[in-house]
């Protein structure tokens, strides 16, 4: 009965205990939530329950799995405890990536909530998110290195290892060139403020917002909501558009070929009109002038303002939408045409009468 009871107790001891450390900490973190409320970070670490609790019984059930006296952990001790070792390791490595991100999501919130300068917040959030990433790396790294190191014969292999890392760092710096190129391209952008995560960019004739800014590469979501990889070096060696850059305001232009009889005065006063009763015009500047003629149109600009990108476009197919209707009700005659009419004749030729002596020469 003993050989029953005991590793029963220890098993369901060690989870009830778990639980309850589960419980009583997501309570304070509760607690301290709710208390300061100008900080999400108490919620945030709520997220580490989960990990906290693998910590725990792992940690338990490292420290007592000796206490059961089954018969198979005694045969599989050494086995048994290099186990548990791992999963507590990893245990610890999944704990401390959940409360670095939590730190950093509960700095950044703070920031964006007190800042007014939205290109400030979008360079914040670009670098914050490379810098969870590189923690999250440098703990996984550290997690594996303690998990080699508890493999016996691993400082053998350590040395051999060393003694043979100048040959080993030629070939990998060759092999891994381009990744070396993107992660240092991944650097500079995340801190030289080139581009941000929410910019608007175009790259390749692409237009779109920049998604996700990682070390190696970049996601674009374009306007028709696909998703262009590219990685981070194409930034650092290549020019682009970044309409986010200095500023979010645009300015659009849309272009009218019309008829040269086209009423360019009451157009701009219709332009006006329309832009007053468009929401995503934000009332900076406009105009409408003739900017280049053909020898059947001429060439009307109008030029809009908004406050963002998104906007922007928004404005110009507004104003291209309703003036070209306004002509059509109003001036249809304004609307560029091919000409049909018959071509003019030529004057016929008239030839002058021969005199009398060219006639008698003839003869």
């Amino acid at each position: 009965m003993e050989n029953v009871l005991r590793p029963l107790i220890v098993l369901v001891g060690a989870v009830l205990l778990t639980l309850l450390l589960g419980w009583l900490t997501d309570r304070l973190l509760h607690r301290a939530d709710v208390r300061h409320s100008e900080t999400p970070l108490w919620g945030l670490l709520r997220r580490c329950r989960v990990p906290l609790q693998v910590v725990v019984l792992a940690a338990l059930l490292r420290g007592t799995y000796t206490e059961t006296a089954l018969a198979v952990i005694e045969e599989n001790e050494s086995l048994i405890g290099h186990v548990l070792t791992l999963v507590l390791i990893a245990a610890w490595a999944w704990l401390l990536v959940r409360i670095a991100a939590a730190v950093v999501e509960a700095s950044y919130s703070r920031f964006a909530a007190t800042s007014r300068d939205l290109a400030r917040v979008r360079r914040v959030r670009t670098q914050v998110a490379l810098v969870q990433r590189i923690v999250t790396a440098v703990v996984a790294v550290v997690a594996v290195a303690a998990m080699l190191l508890t493999f016996p014969g691993m400082d053998k292999l350590g040395a051999s290892l060393l003694a043979s890392a100048g040959v080993l760092g030629i070939v990998a710096g060759v092999a891994a060139q381009s990744t070396l190129g993107n992660l240092f391209a991944g650097f500079q952008i995340a801190f030289g403020d080139m581009v941000r995560i929410g910019d608007t960019v175009v790259v390749d004739g692409e237009w779109g917002t920049v998604e996700e800014v990682t070390l190696t590469f970049l996601t674009v979501r374009t306007w028709d909501e696909r998703r262009i990889t590219m990685p981070v070096s194409y930034f650092t060696s290549k020019p682009f558009e970044n309409w986010s850059r200095g500023g979010v305001q645009m300015t659009g232009t849309v272009f009218f070929h019309l008829d040269h009889t086209a009423p360019v005065h009451e157009m701009r006063e219709q332009l006006h009109d329309v832009l007053r009763e468009c929401p995503a015009w934000d009332g900076r500047d406009w105009s409408l002038a003739v900017t280049d003629t053909t020898p059947n149109t001429m060439v009307v600009r109008a030029v809009v303002t908004a406050k963002d990108a998104s906007d922007i476009w928004t404005v110009r197919c507004a104003v291209r939408e309703r003036l070209i209707t306004w002509l059509s009700d109003h001036h249809p005659y304004a609307l560029p045409r091919i000409a049909t009419s018959p071509a003019v004749p030529p004057p016929p030729v008239h030839t002058q009468p021969e005199t009398p002596t060219q006639r008698t020469g003839r003869g």
